[in-house]
């Protein structure tokens, strides 16, 4: 099992590899405390929408939760990271807001999450390319657009995820209100650079020879071999420096989240650990030559939201790829006390950027 990749999925392999199968036994006994998230988080306006179903996107079964308070709000799918660390199980910590002035989609893509048990992985794995994950979303937005009378979406990639959704805005504009990249990759081979050498140097100011030579000893990478053991060998240093929350380094209570997830059982959370394990695995070396760079000009407006401290998915090189694109509009918000999570870390200034940069732009003719 991959231990440090992509950050955020190695922690939490790590954390439920020993906390799903210990709440199985136990009887389930985060049980009550679910059902006391659920009993909060239930939407009961009249014009509300709560519900969980099964969709095939590209020939393969995945999960889908819509939620919102009024099914006349535009709707917003967000698409999670990874590859397959699923958000679905932690969206009850910071969603609920969300969810007054947007319909909120939520899918498990692909190979993850509850998605997982749903396909053959042997099946799966030569379909898990940039191209059919973009793809994916784009069915998924038209049957929205049909199920729920939008003719167009605020689509929100995060981290793996705003590798898909920028591939969205870029191949089809004309289902968007807007694009909203957080954590967002721009070269993978950039990022790696960028997070392998902040994190030598904090390893430098810190002491830390152990971390100094371990890092040094994967050079030539990211050239070359784009390997997960590499790719993890910086990332083990890089979590506890504050590379995916600011100034946090253990980050052991936020893994148990989804314990109380009303979305997730401990089968599904188990489900989940294989899921990322294998999605990583079988995508990983295929993102070496993504890169937006040459992207100039986009077609629909653009909304950044970016941790001032995210060495996960280095927030400049997002930055600097930002500054040069072209488009209708583009917003740029730092958020001064995150790193890569930062609808965790700052949920309201994130919730009041939703607000006051996003929701506007949803506000056309075009909106049903």
């Amino acid at each position: 099992m991959t231990k440090a990749l992509l950050g955020f999925v190695a922690t939490g392999l790590a954390a439920f590899a020993t906390a799903a199968p210990a709440a199985a036994q136990a009887g389930d006994a985060y049980a009550p405390a679910r059902a006391i998230v659920a009993d909060i988080g239930k939407i009961v306006t009249p014009n509300g929408v709560q519900e969980t179903f099964e969709v095939t996107l590209g020939g393969a079964r995945q999960v889908v939760t819509v939620r919102g308070a009024d099914k006349d709000n535009p709707i917003l799918v967000f698409v999670h990271g990874g590859p397959g660390a699923v958000e679905m199980p932690f969206a009850w910590v910071f969603q609920r807001p969300w969810e007054d002035v947007f319909t909120v989609v939520q899918y498990d893509q692909r190979g993850a999450g509850r998605s997982y048990l749903l396909n053959d992985p042997a099946t799966l794995a030569p379909t898990m390319t940039v191209d059919r994950y973009r793809d994916d979303a784009i069915e998924l937005i038209e049957l929205l657009q049909t199920r729920y009378a939008k003719r167009k979406v605020v689509l929100l990639g995060h981290s793996w995820g705003s590798v898909v959704g920028l591939s969205v805005a870029v191949k089809r504009p004309d289902l968007l209100h807007a694009y909203v990249g957080v954590g967002q990759a721009i070269d993978f081979r950039d990022g790696e650079r960028a997070g392998m050498a902040w994190t030598r140097a904090k390893a430098l100011a810190a002491g830390n020879s152990e971390a100094v030579a371990a890092i040094d000893a994967l050079v030539p990478y990211p050239e070359g071999d784009f390997s997960i053991a590499k790719a993890d060998g910086w990332r083990k240093y890089a979590i506890p420096f504050g590379s995916l929350m600011h100034n946090k380094p253990d980050l052991t209570e936020y893994f148990r989240t989804p314990r109380l997830s009303p979305e997730y059982t401990p089968a599904d959370i188990a489900a989940w650990g294989k899921g990322s394990e294998f999605s990583v695995a079988t995508l990983w070396p295929r993102l070496a030559g993504v890169s937006f760079k040459p992207v100039t000009k986009m077609k629909v407006p653009i909304v950044f939201l970016l941790g001032r401290h995210d060495y996960t998915v280095p927030s400049a090189v997002a930055a600097a790829w930002f500054e040069k694109v072209d488009g209708p509009s583009k917003t740029l918000v730092w958020l001064e006390h995150s790193a890569h999570m930062p609808m965790v870390e700052e949920p309201g200034h994130f919730f009041a950027a939703l607000l006051r940069d996003v929701r506007p732009l949803t506000q056309t003719k075009d909106q049903k």
